[in-house]
């Protein structure tokens, strides 16, 4: 047996509109939700049962899997009574679930094709207490970097380092592997962050590793890049993952052009207008005559309207004729 804690109980703040109806890890990309997405490829690499460590809005995730399975993986949830940052979370949820043994963590956000078998193999090849996946990244520069020795032991964290002084170009790719020792240095019932203060005791400890890979990775925490998940499902960058680009249950009338987007169940496109490089989720609605592109909808854009970098949350209507770039409907930041 194999377990997973999963890291689903944030707020999704960098996602609304949307996320006011829909708990981040149940936006569906490619008509999947990102859960099921993860859930699948923790089955891949052996992972028989998962805990969802829950918070915002667990409901939804209960009522998604009835009979406490996904892919094939046995869930169960633990849901925090007050936020507990990312150790905090691990903790709650494994004390929980009783694990006692080496154990996977993914945050909620990522998508990945990553190999865990291999992760986990490279983790006890190592004797770690915490291996953390790495990946490379063109600008280091907005995250945290972690420098390596020779032989994969981490040596020391970085935090957003200044243009052109990054130790290296790898970073915290959000998927973990850690021994219950690790729990110890957490402490219960509190709010705590694994990368800003757990990680750093393990580094003098001498006891992490990383793994980097070149195996696909996004984090869809935010719009744009939602957005670029779904995306990568219909150009085709993910190919043994097959999308239909056009759900069963979307209607697209005679008439409409639909060109590399998704159209969920329950969507609607007229005839005459036209969708690229967007997503439309259940309940948004394309009018006769109106263009979207590069939008993410759950509401209504009336006919005739142009819109492009549009966020449009369940509910929200663009008007007839109207015209808007780089915009959220409604405004994220509201009370």
């Amino acid at each position: 047996m194999m377990r997973a804690v999963v890291l689903v109980g944030g707020f999704g703040t960098r996602l609304r509109p949307l996320t006011w109806s829909v708990p981040k890890p149940m936006l569906p990309v490619g008509h999947v939700a990102i859960i099921e997405r993860l859930v699948a490829n923790l089955a891949r690499g052996g992972v028989t049962d998962v805990v969802l460590a829950l918070g915002f809005k667990p409901e939804p995730f209960v009522e998604a899997f009835p009979d406490a399975t996904c892919a094939g993986v046995r869930l169960s949830y633990a849901v925090e009574p007050e936020p507990l940052d990312t150790a905090g979370a691990i903790r709650f949820a494994a004390d929980a679930a009783g694990i006692d043994d080496t154990f996977v963590v993914a945050n909620g956000d990522v998508l990945t094709d990553l190999d865990i078998g291999r992760l986990v193999a490279f983790h006890r090849e190592r004797e770690a207490a915490a291996t953390i996946h790495l990946i490379a990244v063109d600008d280091p520069s907005a995250f945290g970097v972690v420098a390596l020795d020779a032989d994969g032991r981490i040596q020391r964290f970085v935090e957003k380092p200044p243009a052109g002084t990054a130790p290296s170009n790898l970073v915290n790719a959000g998927t973990y592997v850690l021994e219950p020792s690790v729990l110890e240095l957490i402490p219960a019932g509190q709010k705590v962050s694994i990368e800003r203060s757990t990680f750093p005791l393990i580094v003098e400890q001498h006891a992490i590793f990383g793994m980097a890979s070149d195996d696909y990775w996004i984090d869809t925490g935010r719009p744009d890049l939602y957005l670029q998940a779904n995306l990568d499902l219909v150009q085709g960058r993910r190919p043994h993952l097959s999308c239909t680009p056009i759900a069963d249950g979307a209607t697209v009338e005679p008439g409409a052009q639909v060109v590399d987007s998704v159209v969920d169940d329950g969507a609607h496109v007229a005839a005459g207008a036209r969708v690229e490089r967007s997503v439309l989720l259940r309940g948004a609605s394309v009018e006769a005559g109106a263009v979207v592109a590069d939008s993410v909808l759950m509401g209504r854009v009336g006919a005739g309207a142009d819109v492009a970098g549009l966020v449009l949350g369940a509910g929200a209507t663009v008007e007839p004729g109207e015209r808007l770039r780089d915009v959220r409907r409604p405004d994220p930041d509201r009370d």
